[in-house]
């Protein structure tokens, strides 16, 4: 592997790899229970997800298992010498091989709607970190992906084309998170060419909004923050000085540390419930979103120092949630986790995405 990001800065991860990396290796080889989002058109379609999924079968449903996957290559990249890394290579030798992307990529030119953008985003954030790992093994894998990775770039395109309007909840179908992930990861999985049109329709869907109607969040089964993910997705597009105007017109009183409800960490009466389990995995993508929003505005805007520690409330809120041994949120919440603990900084400091020969020897 090449040199590249150091330890210290895998320091707020480090803790937890060896617990994360366990859950991902149960996960990716969890057949059963699966949520299959596979349209039935006869009784030939009553087929075990495998058939189908023979790299994603795991992990209750195929965009969880992108993500597990996707975790595994992040913790070896990041934090190889706390993690099983052969145990770890080995799984995915098994999973991502060219014959079973193959499969995956017809499935997704078959099923054009399938996992949109979801889905999408994270499979290029999995190709992204294979690449950035580098090294045989992540060479391999990346290669492996190249196809899908081309199959959701044209699906990606084309589902740009035809989406006049954003959707805002709370849920998968997301419009801002997945493309800010698409953003994040594009160039470093191969397909720089997305960066235009994804940043263009993120300029075109919000560049005029304001007055977010943040104080209804959040929803009942959100695990992700409308208003916080366009606006991290905003800060990604916008320059500096143009995001920190956009922001306050989107969020205005921030500085005030209102709304509350979008400031404080949402109460999880039932994490074993499947629905209001989410509101758990919200309180770990808004301290990755929030801390992604602090880090874009300028070091002496007061309103970084009021999201940076809203992201830590955030944080401590989630991370006691991600490993339960309850299936209902072991299968997704480290996930979103590593987002929080692994991604932009503290106000004030400097953050870009991964990218290629980010490694870590």
């Amino acid at each position: 592997m090449s040199g590249g990001p150091s330890v210290q800065e895998a320091a707020p991860l480090a803790p937890h790899a060896d617990r994360f990396a366990a859950l991902a290796l149960a996960n990716v080889v969890r057949a059963y229970p699966y949520a299959p989002m596979h349209l039935l058109t006869g009784p030939q379609d009553l087929v075990p997800p495998r058939t189908h999924h023979p790299a994603f079968y795991g992990s209750y449903d195929w965009h969880s298992s992108v993500h597990m996957h996707w975790l595994l290559v992040r913790l070896l990249r990041r934090c190889p010498d706390r993690v099983p890394r052969s145990e770890i290579t080995d799984a995915l030798d098994r999973h991502l091989t060219a014959a079973h992307l193959a499969v995956e990529t017809a499935y997704l030119r078959a099923h054009p709607a399938f996992e949109r953008p979801y889905g999408w985003a994270w499979l290029l954030a999995l190709a992204a970190e294979c690449r950035a790992l580098g090294g045989a093994a992540g060479e391999r894998w990346a290669t492996a992906l190249a196809p899908a990775a081309e199959a959701v770039d044209a699906l990606l395109r084309g589902w740009l084309r035809r989406a006049t309007y954003p959707v805002r909840h709370g849920t998968h179908t997301n419009s801002a998170f997945a493309l800010g992930l698409v953003l994040d990861t594009a160039a470093a999985a191969g397909r720089p060419e997305l960066v235009a049109p994804v940043t263009g329709t993120l300029l075109r869907w919000f560049a005029d909004d304001h007055d977010a109607p943040a104080h209804w969040e959040p929803s009942g089964q959100d695990f992700l923050s409308p208003a916080l993910a366009e606006a991290e997705a905003m800060g990604r597009v916008l320059p500096q000085a143009e995001f920190a105007s956009w922001l306050a017109r989107f969020l205005p009183g921030i500085e005030r540390r209102a709304p509350a409800a979008l400031l404080g960490p949402p109460a999880v009466s039932d994490p074993a419930d499947p629905q209001i389990g989410h509101l758990a995995g919200l309180s770990l993508s808004r301290a990755a979103a929030l801390r992604r929003i602090a880090a874009a505005l300028p070091s002496d805007d007061p309103r970084g120092a009021v999201l940076a520690a809203a992201a830590r409330d955030h944080l401590a809120a989630g991370l006691p949630h991600t490993v339960s041994g309850d299936f209902t949120g072991d299968h997704w919440l480290a996930t979103f986790a590593v987002l929080a603990l692994d991604g932009p900084p503290a106000h004030g400091g400097t953050w870009r995405p991964a990218a290629a020969g980010d490694a870590v020897d």
